[in-house]
This record gives C-alpha cells, sequence and structure tokens, in this order.
C-alpha cells in the first residue's frame, strides 16, 4: 500500500512528464529556425548576428566570429579566413571567436539564469549548467523563467528555452548538487574535461550559486585545476551585488579573503529561520547578470578593461571596483601552490627595462621675452598663510591655515531695538 507522500511524489513526476509532452509538441508546432554553421555580418531581417558582428566594424573588437587559419608553407605563414581546414598545411587557431569558447555556469537561479541568456544570444560556443533546484512560483519575481516550466529541474527548463533561442550553441546540463562528494569529482571532470572539444577545459566557470558552501567547493575545484572563474553575489536586501574575477595564484581566491560566515566556520544552514526568506529584485539581478557577461565578453574576446572586482550599490548608484592580490597564508593549499607557481613564472620572464624619456622643452628660447608672472605677491601669500609644523624630514604640507586675529575688523554694539526697527533705520539711510 503506497504511503501519501509516496503518491504525492508520483503526481509529481506524471506531472512534469506532462509538462515536457507539452513542450515536445510545441517544439513541433513551432519549428526552430535552422542551424547557422557561420556567423555572417550582413545586414538583413533573418539575420540574428548582424548586431553582434557590427562590433567588429565599430572598433570595439578584431574579429568576433571568423574562422581563422594560419596556412605553413615553405617555412612562411599566411593568415586565412573562412578555411576549411581540411589541406595538411593549414593549422587551425580559433583564437579569441565566441564560437570557439565555453563557459560553465553554476547555479541557474537569479542572476545565472540571466546570465545564460546573454550567453546565448552572443553566440557562446557552449554552456554547461550546474543546478539541482526545481523551477518554482516563488521564483516568478526574478527574470527568465515561466509560470509553467514549474516543478522542472532549473537546468532542463533552462535549456529548453535557450535551444529555442538559439539552436547553434551546444548546451550540457547537470542536474546536482556540486558540494557533495560525488558529485563535486564529476563537476571537476566536467570543468576540466568538456570544453567545446571533448577532453579539453572549459574557458571560464561563472559562479551565479546562492550560498557560500557551493562557492567555496567552486573555489577548491578552481584552485586544484588552476582554472580561471568569475565569482557573483547579490545581497539579502536585494540593492547591492559584485562580480570578480579569480585568476588561480595571481588574485586572491575567496578563501584569501572569505566572508565573516566563512572565516568563522558559521554554518549557514542554521542562520536560515522558517519563514524569513531573502528579498529579491529582478532589476539587481539584471544589472549583476549584465555585468558579469560584459567581464566574461571582455576577458574572452580581448576588448576593453577586465574588471578584477566590481561591485553595485542600487542605494546610491555607487560602482566600486578594486584588485585584491593572493593572500600568502591563504588557508586553501591550492591557493598557495598556484601563487609558489605564478611567482615561478614571473620570475622566469625577462624584465622589461623602463626607459625614461625628457619631456621636450617649448620654446626655449623664448624670443619674445614672454614670462609667467604670478599675480598673488609675496606679502599676500605669507598674510594667506600660517605657521608652518616640525615635521619629520621628507615630510611637507601642501598648505597652511593663517591664525585669526580676534582684535581685527569692526564690531556692532549689541542694541536693544527690534529687527524691524533696524529695518527702518537702514531705510532712511
Amino acid at each position: 500500500m503506497a504511503t501519501v507522500e509516496e503518491l504525492k511524489l508520483r503526481i509529481r513526476e506524471l506531472e512534469n512528464e506532462l509538462i515536457k509532452s507539452k513542450q515536445k509538441q510545441s517544439d513541433a508546432e513551432h519549428h526552430l529556425r535552422p542551424k547557422i554553421d557561420q556567423m555572417s555580418a550582413e545586414v538583413v531581417d533573418s539575420n540574428p548576428y548582424s548586431r553582434l558582428m557590427a562590433l567588429k566594424r565599430m572598433g570595439i573588437v578584431q574579429d568576433y566570429e571568423v574562422n581563422m587559419c594560419i596556412y605553413y608553407f615553405y617555412d612562411t605563414f599566411i593568415l586565412i579566413t573562412a578555411c576549411s581546414c581540411s589541406d595538411e598545411h593549414y593549422t587551425c587557431c580559433h583564437s579569441q571567436k565566441i564560437r570557439s569558447f565555453a563557459v560553465a555556469v553554476v547555479g541557474v537561479g537569479g542572476v545565472g539564469s540571466v546570465t545564460a541568456e546573454m550567453l546565448t544570444r552572443c553566440g557562446i560556443g557552449k554552456l554547461l549548467l550546474f543546478d539541482y533546484d526545481k523551477v518554482e512560483l516563488a521564483n516568478m519575481n526574478r527574470l527568465f523563467f515561466q509560470p509553467h516550466q514549474a516543478g522542472l529541474s532549473k537546468v532542463e527548463a533552462a535549456e529548453h528555452t535557450l535551444r529555442n533561442i538559439n539552436p547553434d550553441v551546444a548546451f550540457e546540463t547537470h542536474n546536482y548538487n556540486i558540494t557533495t562528494m560525488d558529485n563535486f569529482t564529476h563537476f571537476m571532470n566536467r570543468i576540466s574535461h568538456g570544453g567545446l572539444e571533448e577532453g579539453k577545459p572549459v574557458d571560464l566557470v561563472l559562479s551565479c550559486v546562492d550560498n557560500f558552501e557551493a562557492r567555496m567547493a567552486i573555489n577548491t575545484a578552481c584552485n586544484e585545476l588552476g582554472q580561471i572563474w568569475m565569482e557573483s553575489g547579490v545581497s539579502e536586501n536585494a540593492v547591492s551585488g559584485h562580480i570578480q574575477l579569480i585568476i588561480p595564484g595571481e588574485t586572491a581566491c575567496f578563501a584569501c579573503a572569505p566572508p565573516l560566515i566563512v572565516a568563522a566556520n558559521i554554518d549557514e544552514k542554521t542562520l536560515k529561520r522558517d519563514g524569513v526568506c531573502a528579498a529579491s529584485l529582478p532589476t539587481t539581478m539584471g544589472v549583476v547578470a549584465g555585468l558579469l557577461v560584459q567581464n566574461v565578453l571582455k576577458y574572452l574576446l580581448g576588448f576593453g578593461t577586465v574588471s578584477y572586482y566590481l561591485g553595485y550599490n542600487a542605494m546610491q548608484d555607487f560602482f566600486p571596483s578594486m584588485a585584491m592580490k593572493a593572500n600568502p597564508q591563504c588557508d586553501n593549499r591550492h591557493c598557495r601552490r598556484q601563487q609558489d607557481e605564478y611567482k615561478k613564472k614571473e620570475a622566469e620572464q625577462p624584465k622589461q627595462e623602463v626607459v625614461q624619456e625628457e619631456e621636450e622643452v617649448v620654446h626655449e628660447d623664448n624670443e619674445w621675452g614672454i614670462e609667467l608672472v604670478s599675480e598673488v605677491s609675496e606679502a599676500e601669500l605669507q598674510d594667506a598663510s600660517g605657521p608652518v609644523p616640525d615635521l619629520p624630514e621628507g615630510i611637507t604640507v601642501a598648505y597652511t591655515i593663517p591664525e585669526k586675529d580676534g582684535a581685527s575688523g569692526e564690531t556692532v554694539e549689541e542694541t536693544d531695538q527690534s529687527l524691524e526697527e533696524l529695518m527702518a533705520q537702514m531705510r532712511k539711510m
């Protein structure tokens, strides 16, 4: 005899199967556009990539997506575009092209889902999606997910929506919690071997999770593998957020300068209370997702300045930015190992000598005898300055404050007259 809980679980499974069946039927009714083998800059209504390819014409990127190969013939290298890579003399080098990159998005929630959508619309080569949660009606205050997807796993619902948006992108989904032992091992395997070409690592890992345990798991995996990643987050009050680029060994990892909860080894599960949830605004999550993807594109395509840390405070419209160096006493041993390897690489690099160029003197002859004369005399300058304090050698003050002379200036005697009487006297003057 089945229990009530088992029956409820069976009902949920049947509902999910029904949703999947409806989605397949919807795909058949709404024919997807055919895949596009090569991006084109042709400006026509049917080309989804024309505005992206215009970035080259605007001088933002060198090439957004052009198949480029090096043709080697008699010790001569020739750059060829739109090649077939079939000749034995060709050496393919599809570097810095949007379709050549694979990005892993961990956490397909308020920030992660929008991040995945933006990358899909940009024509990224491959997306790997990791999340263990299901779509709920409580998620509808955010972007991306729709009410009819409630009950589906987030990665499954996201893949269905994203594939409809751009069928040219390759998708790989994993519906599990990366913090468990077995899943963590598999997670490391996929980011180290799940690139666009199977067996090669992904180009970037994006952390869009909402808890410190998952962030530390991503940090541990990326430190061990030497994988570059970007971290993002939104505050519990929903009015601030941040993004951060983490290069193992070079910049501070998540354990180098951990939040208080992580540093104090507090179990964040104990901080949650029944009936109390964090605030959530689609605006803040959209802004953070936009900043994250913009940083991803700048990093992958090599344009602009990549931010190491960029914050966002919606209350004051404040965007702080900074860079944090790795902590030599970091608790993560893989981080310390990466730091040692980075120092060795830096030591092997030849030091570039900085040549200081002498500034060219303009109008040295001064044929017309033109001089710059201060409008302030020495006497006026002394009157506007105060005594110089006794300071150690090498320290000077930018300016001094003159001493106030209480006896100087005219004073007015006190009177018992009212303000109206005084004003009447002034009118008669």
